[in-house]
């Protein structure tokens, strides 16, 4: 039976602004990055520094948990300890580092200090979820939705704990939402061609991995998940071709080797399946699928 894969989480959201308007929030987030940037050159000992708004090139990286990127937040907090966009923006890297406390602190102080955040909301959710916390993260997704109904990223995560749960129809309404926002969101494609695979419906999850991949070209997942739709649409050719560049872009993909060997199982190269379960195995020694592979495969199978 072909099941959909992973679900591909959100990243924190760091930069930007979401349900704040006005130009209050706008000098807030200004001053915010201002600091930031001034607090990452005495910290980091970087030769320049200009002041940048959201969305230009940062020194302050909110992409990185870092220790050192953790503590020019924490000095961008000290001088501005009402700005909610610190506290996000720092709970961002705590989560990058898997530090869940502290970022769910973080965004709880973001919402304390501006309760209409609606990427603090998300963002906490997402940390909850991680923690295994469900229902904390489905409430919170849902404050980021009533706070900015616009926010796609918002409904793409609620729609992840639907489809989770199996609760594909409201995964459905929830990706189709956020499409709808931001055309261009290559998670939403993915996450909703996962809900059609896991409904059988093959052809429209065809259609979304194409997408996806077309929107996010490095991105293995789309490829993966597009070559089980094809294997369950009976084109096991097209769908090695599919497995071929998913275990290209992640060749630690475990479950990437594997269905690249269910493919080749299918086409009757036993051998070339073999040795991609091996492999799958090899990364993997507790994964039942390739194990059972191999023995299909082997020799003196």
């Amino acid at each position: 039976m072909i099941k959909g894969g992973r679900i591909i989480d959100l990243p924190w959201l760091g930069a930007g602004r979401s349900g704040t308007n006005g130009s209050e929030a706008a000098m807030r987030t200004e001053r915010f990055w201002r600091k930031a940037c001034l607090a990452s050159c005495l910290l980091l000992t970087l030769a320049a520094c200009q002041s940048s708004p959201p969305g230009a090139s940062l020194p302050v990286d909110v992409e990185t948990g870092s220790e050192a990127n953790l503590e020019s937040l924490t000095a961008v907090i000290a001088r501005d300890p009402s700005n909610p966009d610190a506290y996000n923006v720092r709970g961002s890297a705590y989560g990058r580092a898997g530090r869940s406390r502290e970022a769910i602190a973080d965004f709880t102080k973001a919402i304390e200090l501006d309760p209409s955040f609606g990427r603090a909301y998300a963002n906490r959710a997402l940390a909850h979820r991680r923690n295994g916390d469900t229902k904390a993260a489905l409430e919170d997704y849902n404050r980021a939705i009533q706070a900015d109904p616009n926010y796609a990223g918002a409904y793409v995560g609620r729609g992840n704990i639907y489809r989770q749960e199996a609760r594909l129809d409201l995964a459905l309404a929830d990706y189709n939402a956020a499409i709808g926002l931001d055309p261009s969101d290559a998670q939403a494609f993915h996450n909703r061609g996962l809900a059609f695979q896991a409904q059988s419906q093959h052809q429209p999850a065809v259609e979304d991995f194409t997408t996806s991949i077309g929107l996010s070209p490095r991105s293995g997942e789309p490829y993966d998940g597009r070559g089980l739709s094809y294997l369950a649409l009976g084109d096991a050719k097209a769908a090695l071709e599919d497995f071929n560049e998913a275990v290209r872009r992640d060749a630690q993909s475990f479950r990437g080797w594997t269905n690249q060997a269910l493919a080749l199982e299918q086409l009757g190269e036993r051998e070339k399946a073999f040795a991609a379960f091996a492999r799958a195995a090899s990364l993997n020694p507790s994964y039942q699928p390739a194990k059972d592979g191999m023995r299909r495969t082997s020799a003196t199978g």
